[in-house]
């Protein structure tokens, strides 16, 4: 039985005092070469793009078309960890590096992260949560897989 995220994570969050939920996914961890990229977003809940869910859960036609309405209705950035900084930190920390850097990105700035995995990155600037799997259980993780 597949289910789709919800918004369970982040009403928990809200319910705790936070006001602006980010969702941190990261993709390009398996590949052999390349940079790794990691998203930032923060949902408006009222306006969540229907069929949202984890990216590799979704048919790869849906993925530009979820991608447009996010950069449409939410508040993204994107950003990069090189090749370089990925043979001097490890691969980890490299794609840590770049979920900060897109949590930068965000202005303003967001008071809360979702991040999907098991480990925060560390120096982060604001209180976080790991998720794991979380693309799968929260709808702003799962926004962040889709961009």
């Amino acid at each position: 039985m597949t289910t789709e995220p919800d918004a369970r994570l982040e009403q928990a969050a809200r319910d705790n005092g936070y006001l602006r939920i980010a969702g941190v996914d990261e993709v390009g961890r398996g590949p052999l070469a390349g940079p790794v990229t990691a998203a930032a977003v923060v949902l408006d809940l009222a306006v969540v793009p229907k069929g949202l869910n984890d990216s590799k859960r979704l048919p790869k036609s849906r993925h530009g078309v979820l991608a447009a309405e996010l950069h449409a209705c939410a508040h993204v950035a994107v950003a990069h960890a090189s090749v370089a900084e990925i043979d001097e930190l490890n691969i980890l920390r490299a794609s840590h590096l770049a979920m900060l850097r897109a949590v930068a990105m965000l202005d303003p700035a967001p008071d809360f992260l979702l991040i999907d995995g098991h480990l925060l990155p560390k120096d982060l600037t604001c209180a976080a949560q790991a998720v794991i799997g979380g693309d799968g259980l929260s709808v702003s993780i799962a926004a962040a897989s889709m961009v």
